[in-house]
């Protein structure tokens, strides 16, 4: 039986299930829960038994009773399947300092104060808040104090190796409208699945390349189109680290208010992620492996903007839910806050089996 010493004795290997950390994930799933699904804002999110009430038929319309009794079903099982997924993201969690190895491309050096929830409880998670299953989902990451509310996806894309001579002389305001356009095409998908319609507004951070690095950043604000002019903002704080195979992406979910804080999360563990030998994009051979089909520029246009609601997979939290039931975004909260409320501790600990 191993003990895990006291907080102030870091572990020098994973330590799993740090207690505080279970609050705080709790909290920034919640806040992104209880934001996205009160603007309206997802993109695509799958049809859940828990997103939608039975349809009513021409012939025996719903009747207050049962649209009522679909509705507290609806939110049964979402808290079923919510609690599910805490449990498996309990069972699972990670503290840092430690190192986590992204397949066989990379390592995150996960600094100490941050959780690393590892597959496939990840995915069991993002399925729970109404994501699609991406088999490109390497893990998710969490502030581990309590006093905090982002969370950011951690993604491999194997495109191949993407050229970055674009970088050189690309139009920002090029890809901004790109960008505009991009997600204005969407929309009409969006319109076709019931979703709520989108709207870009300003640049967050204006998109910036490292040569030396063969790192990219690039943030922009999304509404809900037509919202009113104090609802509130979602941000996308998206990262990415360039490959010989391909790109890792980090994208970090919060909303205007905290990004000035928050994006530091973003950039710590962007610094903190390094790929491994024969993987570098300097290790890149134009005689034996693949070239991505497109360039850098499309990671800031084309390709992103069929994501702009959808990244950080944290599109479609509740957007169908919050229709059907009224209380969607506070049920959210009650989840996490029920859940967690068992386990917290009322005092220092010290070591446990």
């Amino acid at each position: 039986m191993t003990h895990r010493p006291p907080r102030q004795q870091r572990p020098s290997r994973p330590s799993r299930h740090p207690r505080s950390g279970l609050a705080a994930i709790a909290v920034a799933t919640a806040v992104v829960i209880a934001f996205l699904g009160t603007t309206g804002l997802g993109a695509l999110a799958p049809q859940h038994a828990w997103a939608q009430a039975a349809p009513a038929t021409s012939a025996t319309p719903a009747t207050p009773a049962t649209t009522a009794t679909s509705a507290t079903s609806a939110t049964s099982q979402r808290e079923a399947e919510a609690e599910a997924a805490l449990r498996a993201v309990k069972a699972s969690q990670i503290a840092g300092p430690t190192d986590i190895a992204l397949r066989d491309q990379a390592t995150l050096k996960l600094p100490a104060g941050y959780l690393w929830v590892p597959e496939p409880a990840a995915s069991q998670l993002m399925r729970a808040m109404g994501n699609h299953p991406d088999e490109r989902l390497l893990g998710l990451v969490f502030p581990q104090s309590d006093d905090e509310g982002w969370m950011a996806v951690a993604r491999y894309e194997p495109s191949g190796h993407i050229p970055e001579d674009d970088a050189e002389h690309w139009d920002i305001d090029g890809l901004y409208k790109g960008l505009q356009e991009g997600t204005e095409a969407t929309n009409e998908e969006r319109r076709q699945k019931g979703f709520a319609e989108l709207a870009i507004g300003d640049w967050v951070e204006k998109p910036t390349y490292d040569a030396a690095t063969h790192r990219l950043v690039w943030s922009l604000s999304v509404r809900h189109k037509g919202a009113a002019a104090d609802a509130p903002t979602s941000i996308n704080y998206n990262t990415y680290a360039l490959g010989r195979e391909g790109y890792v992406t980090l994208n970090l979910i919060t909303d205007l208010k905290d990004i000035a804080q928050d994006k530091r999360h973003a950039q710590a563990l962007l610094s903190a992620l390094s790929f491994g030998e024969g993987k570098r994009y300097a290790d890149f051979n134009a005689s034996t492996d693949k070239v991505a089909e497109y360039g850098l520029a499309a990671l800031v246009g084309g390709l992103a903007a069929k994501k702009i609601g959808l990244f950080a997979l944290a599109a479609g939290f509740l957007a169908k839910f919050a229709k059907v039931i009224a209380v969607a975004a506070f049920g959210g909260w009650a989840v996490f806050k029920r859940f967690f409320k068992r386990d917290k501790p009322q005092g220092p600990q010290g070591p446990q089996a």
